[in-house]
């Protein structure tokens, strides 16, 4: 201390016996005195500017940014280099990715990011991760403030997680590409919670990752304010939380169907066509999509088509749409190509209509299958049309595997049946019946009732605590996934 004031006195000594030194000294003093000239190097830029240096670049940067079409107003609070140089090789490097001016102007701020230090480091990364170089200018118009992301302490913290989820690493990219906001979540937030509320109401914890893959969305939904709201209301309608579970898994879009003006909204679509609400779950349960279409016009139109063309009255379409919900997004000229067949075959209208009604799938099956199972119906079992009527259910068996075998099997034992005994049972249940010495009453199948429990034949429900795999029966009874 002692030592840097003697320097300072004999500086002092120095500057007054030599006037000509004195001056620009005394200038820097007065200049410095109104604000600071200097400061402490720019860590991102690295290169030493005063204010006044600094306010120039800007003005001349945003002159540059404004002659080729960039509205710089945005970039006021931001840091930008010190020349038209660097400024311009980042404009050039963005627009090798192929992000137009046009999309430069969307989220201008991009534009205080380095090159070298910001832009290639987390590109890299993300090509790294499976994300191909081809996709990277989409993926920045998408979600360009992965730019100024920190690729250890933000992005690969998001991918190690992801990982966790056993989303396999191959699908990486493909996850980050449909929905490049996960990168900016926090891990212990709104990702987290998601999940372990999804596990909770019974989803499988190894199907998440496949869940991801497909829909990784939910990830960044709020449970209270929406998936809970969602489960809540569908088991509300009877659907069992294990159904709704399993349902979620291979369907995991419904999440993002909004709940006032879509889900709700359908629901009381549905009641007003007619559908009985004990019905919903399982219309649901068949086919999730159908609370997330537009469904009163789809409903509209094929009641309308359903009534013109093949005289089924509202009641009967609404039986329809119960036995198979996907009627309400099937094309009319495929419904025609199945209802003609059976008119050409001289069954009246309004058998044909019965038919319909009470085996909605009909109407979407291939025509040239129905043609050969119709042709052995009539030429080697040789049954009136009646039965055929009664049963139209026969057109959706295999005629190969099933409705052939199981004949040949019935002649050589010389047993008479009906349709129904012989081709809606299973083939140890078939095998018990052809050994047994009576022929019993048919019976119906499993029925899905409120509360999820499966109602056998005799009026006997299991319930959930007798056997836990019951929903899981009834899922894969009502709904092919």
């Amino acid at each position: 201390m002692i030592s840097l004031l003697r320097r300072t006195k004999l500086l002092a000594l120095t500057l007054t016996s030599n006037p000509k030194t004195l001056r620009p000294f005394l200038r820097f003093l007065s200049s410095s005195s109104k604000f600071p000239e200097y400061e402490m190097p720019s860590v991102t830029w690295g290169v030493v500017q005063g204010r006044k240096e600094r306010l120039v670049s800007r003005v001349i940067i945003s002159d540059y940014l404004k002659t080729i079409g960039i509205i710089p107003d945005e970039l006021e609070q931001v840091e930008l280099p010190s020349t038209v140089e660097v400024m311009r090789e980042r404009v050039e490097f963005l627009q090798k990715l192929g992000l137009t001016i046009d999309q430069i102007n969307e989220y201008p701020l991009m534009l205080g990011c380095s090159v070298r230090k910001n832009m290639i480091p987390v590109l890299g990364y993300l090509e790294k991760i499976g994300i191909h170089r081809s996709k990277l200018g989409e993926f920045v118009v998408n979600y360009p403030q992965v730019l100024h992301a920190s690729v250890v302490v933000e992005l690969a913290p998001v991918v190690k997680f992801l990982r966790g989820l056993d989303v396999e690493k191959q699908d990486i990219g493909y996850v980050l590409l449909k929905y490049p906001e996960l990168l900016g979540f926090k891990l212990e937030g709104t990702m987290s919670t998601s999940v372990a509320y999804l596990v909770s109401i019974g989803v499988s914890p190894r199907d998440i990752g496949p869940m991801v893959t497909q829909y990784p969305y939910f990830l960044g939904m709020r449970v209270g304010t929406v998936i809970k709201p969602i489960v809540d209301y569908l088991v509300s309608l009877g659907l069992p939380k294990k159904v709704l579970a399993r349902m979620i898994e291979k369907r995991a879009y419904v999440l993002g169907y909004d709940f006032e003006e879509c889900i709700k909204l359908n629901v009381d679509c549905l009641i007003s066509f007619g559908i009985r609400r004990e019905a919903l779950a399982s219309v649901i349960a068949q086919f999730p999509q159908i609370i997330g279409l537009p469904l009163k016009a789809k409903l509209s139109s094929q009641q309308y088509f359903f009534n013109l063309k093949l005289k089924i009255d509202p009641d009967g379409f609404a039986r329809v749409v119960e036995k198979m919900p996907q009627i309400v997004s099937l094309n009319q000229n495929v419904i025609m190509k199945s209802v003609d067949f059976l008119l050409g075959r001289g069954i009246p209208a309004a058998d044909v209509a019965k038919m319909v009604v009470k085996c909605p799938q009909l109407v979407a099956l291939r025509v040239e299958l129905m043609k050969n199972s119709y042709y052995f119906y009539k030429s080697e079992m040789g049954r009136p049309m009646k039965e055929l009527v009664e049963f139209p259910e026969y057109f959706t068996y295999s005629l190969e595997s099933r409705i052939k075998p199981r004949y040949r099997r019935l002649q050589s034992k010389g047993v008479s049946c009906s349709l129904d005994w012989f081709l809606n049972c299973s083939d140890q249940r078939f095998e018990e019946r052809l050994q047994a010495d009576y022929i019993e009453m048919e019976t119906v199948g499993p029925s899905f009732v409120m509360g999820g429990k499966l109602e056998l034949p005799g009026n006997e429900v299991v319930s959930d605590k007798e056997d836990e795999s019951d929903d899981e029966e009834l899922y894969r009874r009502t709904v092919s996934l």
